[in-house]
């Protein structure tokens, strides 16, 4: 009995537009070359985080839709962050893709889920990817109130006085946001901002 080539799809994601996704395409296109799998499309995000849904992954989306009408056998992905990095999104995804019969397979975990020790290990990672999140979350907090603590500034920096008052007088001569913006020598998100103060103290 002759086997049936195994058509894949290939997934690569990316947090920012400054990174590529090509290491990874190009090392999936080596496993499916090896394995010998037919690479049959290729789904690319590109500054996307890995917390968003689908609808804030238009190719994830197309992924998952193009799974649920069988057009590959398998998904191959770099590892299992790119996925997702919540775990009830992975769980979700991978039960909607073993629901229409698709496989999962992730390079840096060695992991294929058409085994059953594949699936368990990979509702694992999801574990530890929302971990990771949560600790890299925790350690933000923890920077911004030692910052607090040592009397740093936070947030947006503060303008001086003479050019708050310079806004507050070309606004009560009628002047516009971007006119008032260009004179006092600052950006019209300021300006807004201190007038909008100004509103709310008077």
């Amino acid at each position: 009995m002759i086997s049936k080539t195994k058509r894949v799809a290939l997934y690569a994601r990316v947090s920012t537009d400054a990174q590529t996704t090509e290491n990874q395409l190009v090392e999936l296109r080596a496993v499916a070359a090896r394995a010998g799998w037919e690479v049959v499309a290729e789904y690319v995000d590109k500054g996307v985080s890995g917390s968003k849904g689908r609808e804030g992954r238009p190719q994830f989306d197309r992924l998952l839709k193009a799974a649920s009408r069988r057009e590959f056998d398998m998904i191959a992905s770099w590892s299992v962050d790119r996925l997702g990095r919540s775990l009830q999104h992975l769980v979700s995804f991978l039960g909607d893709i073993q629901a229409k019969g698709v496989g999962l397979y992730l390079h840096q975990q060695a992991l294929d889920t058409s085994t059953p020790s594949g699936k368990a290990l990979f509702q694992m990672c999801g574990v530890f990817a929302e971990f990771e999140r949560a600790m890299i979350v925790e350690r933000v907090k923890a920077g911004l109130q030692r910052a607090v603590k040592d009397g740093r500034t936070l947030g947006r920096p503060q303008v001086s006085q003479r050019v708050a008052d310079r806004v507050l007088a070309l606004r009560e001569q009628g002047m516009g946001m971007l006119k008032i913006a260009k004179a006092a020598g600052c950006g019209v998100s300021t300006v807004q901002r201190i007038v909008s103060e100004h509103l709310e103290a008077a």
